[in-house]
């Protein structure tokens, strides 16, 4: 089922928003506030989450609270990877989800990307995964671990500098608990199994792992999983076919439906990190999402947006 729906992903990072055209991200901010009144308008008590932030920066939501954006939705997200690309240590991550919760005036804050690459050695990403789930469990009020699959070397990452990135670029690739090959890695061993911690994997369109994908997240416990339907592959052929693939697949799990990606036709530019054109577009699909996956109100939820600590 689809516990919440967030809108975008990443806003403040230029690989998923481009804040250039949208310097003080009012056209992002107008985009949010439409979405979310037509969610509303579809399922009332479906929980709303600002799309995660990365890097996590208390004046970005501090500009969203003055654009009006923390009162369309529910929920404020961030992402944080200290032992790959942020300037702030591991040990930091109580700090950063209180400074952000009171920046958001209390409302819940959801951890929905965490994450650690082997890259450079297997050994790092196990010690990273275990801290940070001391770290996070019971501080924050929902944990997605990023992510379960490494991503294949043949696929493009979704960032905007590339290979000029050097070695920070290909990190994207060894994010997963699984090698691309589908052997496990040894931090899997740490993953907890008590449904706690949560998993954060992106399928992308007719994504071949996707049947393995659910057989590993019942393996390991997992309750909550957070995912995306893309607006720009709705465009696809037989989009619609494998979206509902997808979610039914997912069924079984508590889903964040992450709606994001601009087609490269309705942007300011072509690109998927392009300003909509016109934001009633995103707001359209937006309803459309909702209405075919989300239209039924999960029934446990509004009550605590917490997962109790050890399941």
């Amino acid at each position: 089922m689809v516990e919440a729906v967030m809108i975008w992903n990443e806003p403040n990072n230029l690989s998923h928003w481009d804040f250039k055209s949208d310097p003080d991200w009012t056209k992002f901010a107008d985009m949010v506030v439409r979405a979310s009144r037509v969610i509303r308008e579809v399922n009332p008590d479906l929980p709303i989450v600002l799309g995660g932030i990365s890097p996590i920066d208390t004046n970005f939501i501090g500009l969203m609270k003055a654009h009006g954006v923390l009162d369309a939705v529910d929920v404020v997200s961030v992402h944080g990877f200290p032992l790959d690309w942020n300037h702030w240590q591991v040990n930091e991550w109580p700090s950063k989800i209180e400074e952000v919760r009171a920046a958001a005036g209390g409302k819940p804050v959801w951890v929905s990307e965490v994450g650690a690459s082997s890259f450079g050695a297997e050994e790092v990403q196990e010690i990273g995964l275990e801290r940070s789930v001391e770290l996070l469990r019971g501080r924050a009020d929902r944990i997605h671990w990023y992510s379960l699959f490494d991503l294949p070397a043949t696929w493009t990452a979704t960032t905007r500098h590339k290979e000029a990135e050097g070695s920070s670029y290909y990190r994207h690739y060894y994010m997963g608990l699984i090698k691309e090959d589908g052997t496990p890695k040894k931090a899997l061993s740490r993953f907890p199994n008590d449904g706690s911690v949560g998993i954060c994997q992106w399928f992308h369109y007719e994504d071949p792992r996707f049947e393995d994908g659910v057989q590993w997240l019942r393996r390991l416990g997992v309750r909550h999983l957070r995912t995306g339907v893309s607006w720009a592959d709705s465009f696809r052929e037989n989009a619609v076919e494998w979206f509902d693939r997808q979610m039914s697949g997912l069924d079984e799990f508590a889903v964040t439906m992450t709606l994001c990606f601009t087609p490269e036709h309705l942007g300011e530019w072509p690109h998927y990190t392009a300003c909509p054109r016109n934001n009633d577009d995103f707001a359209q699909f937006a309803q459309w999402a909702v209405s075919r996956y989300a239209k039924v109100a999960p029934e446990r939820l509004r009550e605590s947006y917490a997962v109790p600590v050890g399941g």
